[in-house]
């Protein structure tokens, strides 16, 4: 019997229209879409009269569940992972899924979507040749009504990293 494929599809964060083709037509293909929250899942599927069955993974359950999810993948079953919002595993549970389905030799593959860093940095006119992200640096924050765009400096090599924080 052939292995399932376990795709890894990124979701829009923010406006339901920034999905890709590609992302849409995994979630209509697969047989079962793991998420984090079946309610937000449903909302971006029902946009799109997707009625693909769900399923939750977050992060209390992830281990066990993970293993029966492999085992569906083991069967010949396509799985779709989705976060709440943006590229699953970045910021978002799910490495243990991708773990174990890659330690039982199942085709693991990305469905590239948005990304808020990436948008943020195009609007921000600061030079982008050197970006580069990072963790524990200086940040100094701007503030709208929405959201607020984050600078930070690295000292290391005098670029910037810019972030995108969504209002809570």
């Amino acid at each position: 019997m052939k292995q399932g494929t376990l795709y890894l599809v990124s979701t829009p964060i923010g406006n339901l229209e920034d999905i890709t083709l590609r992302a849409l037509r995994v979630l209509k293909e697969v047989d079962l879409i793991a998420c984090e929250d079946t309610r937000r899942t449903r909302i971006l599927l029902g946009h799109y009269g997707i009625r693909t069955p769900l399923t939750s993974l977050y992060d209390e359950i992830e281990r066990k569940k993970g293993e029966v999810l492999v085992e569906k993948l083991l069967e010949g079953r396509s799985l779709a992972y989705v976060s709440d919002a943006g590229t699953p595993l970045i910021s978002d549970p799910g490495y243990h899924l991708v773990r174990l389905a890659l330690e039982a030799g199942v085709a693991v593959v990305p469905i590239p979507g948005p990304s808020a860093v990436i948008t943020a940095l195009s609007v921000s006119a600061l030079p982008s040749e050197n970006f580069a992200s990072g963790r524990s640096l200086k940040v100094k924050v701007w503030r709208s009504s929405e959201t607020s765009m984050v600078s930070a400096s690295r000292s290391r090599n005098r670029g910037h990293t810019l972030g995108l924080v969504t209002a809570s």
